[in-house]
């Protein structure tokens, strides 16, 4: 029950952090949209140059993501009872998963292809490009890749906290 409580605040957080921004300002988000909606985008005289700005932030902005999402769910992990790699792994990657699972039907093929609010203008031709479904399932193939990756490290952060722990615990007993 906890874990299913935990995967609805995450869902509820990342359209907290994801939606807001993007109904402001769809540019912010423009790495995230099909690439011929952002190649008609940079031939946009409003937008020239945006997009090499955008990119490079929004490469920092998913590396700073990924280390927060690893401690962060470590700790929700830890403090749900994970004591080993197995659980805190399977914890984690199944949030992560959910999230992703989330983002992609809710998120992306509920809102993203059918929002006048998110088309930038410009590109409110391009129908057939924001209703690319198939784009968002590579998406979703590459974040459960990273929702690996986050387990991965969190299951090896309790594993190793644990450790020396236990080692300090031992030695101190000695």
């Amino acid at each position: 029950m906890i874990l299913f409580i935990q995967c609805l605040i995450c869902c509820l957080l990342f359209t907290l952090l994801i939606l807001p921004a993007q109904y402001k300002d769809p540019i912010k988000m423009i790495m995230s949209y099909p690439p011929k909606i952002r190649q008609r985008v940079e031939e946009l005289p409003q937008y020239k140059g945006a997009i090499k700005q955008k990119e490079k932030k929004h490469i920092a902005t998913k590396i700073f993501g990924i280390v927060l999402f690893i401690f962060v769910l470590t700790l929700i992990a830890y403090l749900s009872g994970c004591k080993d790699f197995k659980s805190t792994f399977i914890h984690v990657f199944t949030i992560f998963l959910v999230v992703n699972l989330y983002d992609l039907i809710v998120l992306d093929w509920g809102i993203f292809c059918h929002s006048k609010k998110l088309k930038i203008p410009g590109t409110e031709d391009m129908e057939k490009e924001y209703k690319d479904y198939f784009f968002h399932v590579k998406g979703a193939f590459i974040g459960i890749i990273l929702g690996l990756i986050v387990a991965l490290s969190s299951g090896c952060i309790i594993h190793l906290i644990l450790k020396i722990l236990l080692l300090n615990n031992f030695h101190i007993q000695k």
